[in-house]
């Protein structure tokens, strides 16, 4: 297993200022991550750093609280694709899920998929805020309307990850849709974890302690 091929590298606070992201995508380069998460706003440094590498540029649409119109989210999209991102980490409307409007959480996943121009989609339902029927339904509701991952947290909510959710989402998308694990995975431990109940991708900031860990015990 290449543990660090599983890990986003991910820097995602409000704070983060060029020389944090440009450190963020040597450090990615470095040890061969999958890919880098950022916010919009950095998606074009991140790929002028990173465009000669393996390492993919992952850009969040809606983040943290995925309550903008479906219009702004595919308009996000759409600029980060632009801009050099190959993979979009998009929060559901959490509000509408929970009050039953399925109809409108498909359409706004769907819009994103469509603004994605083919490239990758995964669709952050923010676990911590739902019951276990409200997490199958978001999982359904991102399969229906075409995404590639289902991931369980922004890391901005009152939890982050957990083995069961993890568990329980794979068991609902099957072979159809990886699961990506994101929030509070912060050791090898935690990870392995989460790549044991089934996650394809673990979003983290604490990648090196990760593959460092990994390496020690190699």
């Amino acid at each position: 297993m290449q543990i660090n091929k599983y890990i986003d590298h991910t820097l995602l606070k409000a704070d983060a200022q060029k020389e944090d992201i440009k450190k963020l995508c040597e450090e990615a380069k470095e040890y061969n991550f999958y890919a880098v998460c950022v916010n919009g706003y950095w998606v074009k440094d991140c790929y002028e750093i990173l465009k000669d590498t393996d390492v993919k540029v992952a850009a969040v649409v809606g983040f943290p609280l995925g309550q903008m119109t479906t219009e702004a989210k595919a308009f996000e999209t759409k600029k980060a694709i632009e801009d050099g991102a190959t993979e979009i980490d998009m929060v559901i409307n959490i509000g509408e899920l929970k009050a039953k409007n399925y109809d409108a959480v498909k359409k706004d996943i769907e819009e994103v998929v469509k603004a994605a121009n083919e490239n990758i989609v995964k669709v952050i339902i923010e676990t911590c805020y739902l019951n276990d029927e409200e997490k199958i339904k978001a999982c359904e509701l991102s399969k229906a309307a075409g995404a590639h991952f289902v991931k369980t947290s922004t890391g901005f909510g009152t939890s982050g990850a957990t083995v069961e959710d993890v568990k329980l989402m794979k068991q609902t998308v099957g072979d159809n849709l990886k699961v990506k694990a994101s929030g509070g995975v912060r050791d090898l431990e935690g990870a392995k974890s989460m790549i044991d109940a089934g996650a394809e991708r673990i979003g983290a900031s604490s990648g090196i302690k990760i593959i460092e860990e990994w390496n020690k015990n190699s």
